[in-house]
């Protein structure tokens, strides 16, 4: 009786570590491909990491050429300022030449002015 005990113990004992092995072996497949699609989206998301990059480099470089651009802008603000108001000064005089006003006359009697005071 004990020697049928046994080979039943040892039976039961097989098809316990048969089943084992099966279900370690799906475990092990199923944990694989779990592995294999995390590597994958960890590749993407690296790819998307240095496209990202470069995005931001390309982006920090344009904000850098703006500020440049910009202290050109506020260093150079009162001579931009004063060239304009010749400019529209120079578009109101040559508009009233062209409406029939004279400063042929006021042109001599300055240049007569400054060379009499020697400059």
């Amino acid at each position: 009786v004990s020697e049928k005990d046994a080979q039943a113990d040892y039976e039961k004992m097989m098809a316990d570590a048969s089943e084992k092995r099966a279900a370690d072996s799906k475990s092990i497949t199923e944990k694989s491909d779990a592995k294999a699609t995390a590597e994958e989206a960890l590749q993407e998301e690296k790819e998307k990491k240095k496209d990202t990059t470069k995005e931001l480099m390309a982006t920090l470089e344009y904000i850098q050429s703006l500020h440049g651009e910009c202290d050109w802008l506020m260093q150079n603000y009162a001579a931009r300022r004063e060239a304009r108001v010749g400019e529209i000064d120079a578009i109101s005089k040559a508009k009233d030449v062209l409406n029939g006003a004279d400063y042929a006359l006021l042109q001599r009697r300055v240049a007569r002015r400054t060379s009499f005071l020697g400059f």
